[in-house]
């Protein structure tokens, strides 16, 4: 892997922008340590692990903790892709501009279709979910109108951060991070090392979870305690034109999202295991929210007081960065006029210097799915929710096979970091890893109940059916004519650049 050439220079920031074809709409204030908090934060695997955790061990087991490690290492191969994109293309936006420099506007309009929506359904279940810790914070009884409301101000609190400007975004998910580390490696290690209630031979113990059935079932049923949690490293590249020298630091960052994100949620869902006081009636199913009986029993009611504080920040940080990378998704979709409004949504406040109108969409249709799901009961929510990780996923693989694709065709990356003759094998790794990914997400339930059980599948192709009907019949891309599939052209122009021998 190289993250330079050291025979070469790299362009600077706005010349690269210009060579694809754009100009400085930002202002580059985002430090590489904003960068990988905005990540880490969008990530959250304090969010991750609280929200699956029962779900996991009731499904798989103690021995569900090892999807961490096998879908971590799945999602770092796509991580090393999106870094050799974005390094080539640091434009704002990941998703839809990048899909559509390696492949073409109708593939990048579906491709980005699938994620606003799963992006935007993210950001009502994380705001949702983050009701319960508000609540009990405060004392408030956890009723419909309860959740709506405080749902409600997660959602206006974090689009008045935003709005505020890429310094103010930047700082507060730098607090947000401190807070994931405190609450996830913090308290897993007091966990670990204070409070074991178990051995560590119980990672390799079912507790009689398979039943009479094969447990290689019931371990690929718990895949989703992993495959929730690793994604929110490419918002890193949402905001490629608010980084200084992103070709360089994005790449790193989304990395170092993986990395260290994954190693917090092995200390966090390692630590609530060794240290519940009942395991078995959480395998059982018998405890469906068991994390705040294993805080008291270990901190004290106190203790347990001061963790909702840390987890109401990371929650309102999560939230915070799944609102700046939708609305940098969207301004991107609507600088090349691609979706209807797209004039109104491309539109830069010259004094925040922030895509205002796509924050506004990025805050109000999470604000209406929110009043939708009081109206529809919580089980529409676990519904809802169910899409927008598969839908993540499906674009997450849109660029890993763009990608390749273009390798095939004779692209090599001319971004300061790229992977060198591992990247063929590493690109035919990520999309084999997303392929089995998208597999375990869509698999249809087998509780009996149609909705239940294909919920997934029917959310996706609602969606992509949509996203298809309105591409042929309106055809929002016939009047854009910014560059696309070019990624080999571009990669000859960067290097023979002047500014770059």
């Amino acid at each position: 892997m190289s993250v330079d050439q050291p025979t070469k220079k790299s362009l600077g920031d706005a010349e690269h922008l210009r060579v694809l074809g754009y100009d400085d709409s930002f202002i580059r204030s985002m430090s590489w340590w904003g960068n990988f908090a905005l990540g880490f934060t969008y990530l959250s695997p304090l969010v991750g692990v609280y929200s699956l955790f029962a779900l996991a061990l009731s499904t798989g087991g103690p021995p569900s903790i090892f999807w961490l490690v096998i879908v971590g290492a799945g999602q770092l191969l796509v991580a090393l892709i999106f870094g050799e994109v974005v390094s080539q293309y640091p434009i704002a936006g990941g998703i839809y501009p990048w899909t559509r420099r390696l492949w073409g506007k109708r593939y990048a309009w579906m491709a980005a279709w699938v994620y606003i929506w799963a992006m935007l359904v993210t950001i009502t279940a994380v705001a949702e979910y983050g009701t319960g810790f508000l609540a009990s914070l405060i004392n408030l009884p956890v009723t419909n109108e309860v959740t709506l409301g405080l749902a409600a101000l997660f959602l206006l609190v974090a689009f008045g951060i935003n709005f505020s400007g890429t310094k103010m975004l930047a700082r507060v998910a730098r607090i947000g991070l401190a807070a994931e580390l405190i609450g996830v490696v913090g308290l897993g290690l007091y966990l670990l090392i204070f409070q074991r209630k178990q051995e560590f031979s119980v990672f390799f113990d079912t507790m009689g979870v398979e039943g009479d059935g094969s447990y290689g079932a019931a371990f690929l049923g718990a895949a989703l305690a992993g495959l929730f949690l690793f994604y929110g490293f490419e918002a890193c590249g949402d905001v490629a034109e608010e980084v200084e020298n992103p070709a360089r630091r994005i790449p790193t960052a989304m990395i170092m999202t993986i990395l260290v994100g994954g190693v917090s949620a092995l200390f966090s869902f390692g630590g609530y295991v060794l240290a519940a006081p009942d395991l078995q009636a959480i395998v059982n199913g018998e405890d469906a929210d068991p994390i705040p009986l294993i805080l008291e029993s270990s901190l004290g009611t106190v203790g347990a007081k001061l963790f909702l504080v840390v987890a109401l920040t990371a929650f309102l940080s999560c939230v915070l960065s799944l609102q700046a990378a939708a609305s940098r998704l969207l301004f991107s979709f609507a600088r090349d006029g691609m979706i209807p409004g797209h004039t109104w949504l491309a539109q830069v406040s010259p004094r925040r210097a922030v895509p205002v109108n796509a924050l506004i969409v990025a805050c109000t249709i999470p604000l209406l799915l929110c009043v939708l799901i009081y109206v529809g009961g919580s089980t529409l929510l676990m519904r809802i929710t169910a899409f927008a990780v598969i839908g993540i996923y499906v674009a997450f693989q849109a660029v890993v096979l763009a990608a390749l694709r273009q390798r095939i065709k004779g692209w090599k990356p001319a971004g300061p970091f790229n992977l060198g003759a591992a990247g063929l094998l590493v690109n035919v790794a990520a999309l084999a890893y997303g392929l089995f990914a998208i597999y375990l997400l869509g698999r249809p339930g087998t509780s009996g109940v149609f909705l239940d059980d294909w919920i997934v599948l029917l959310g996706l192709g609602v969606v992509m059916g949509s996203g298809l009907l309105y591409l042929f019949i309106a055809k929002p891309h016939s009047a854009s004519h910014a560059p696309e599939g070019d990624a080999i052209e571009m990669a000859r122009q960067i290097r023979e650049h002047p500014d770059t021998q």
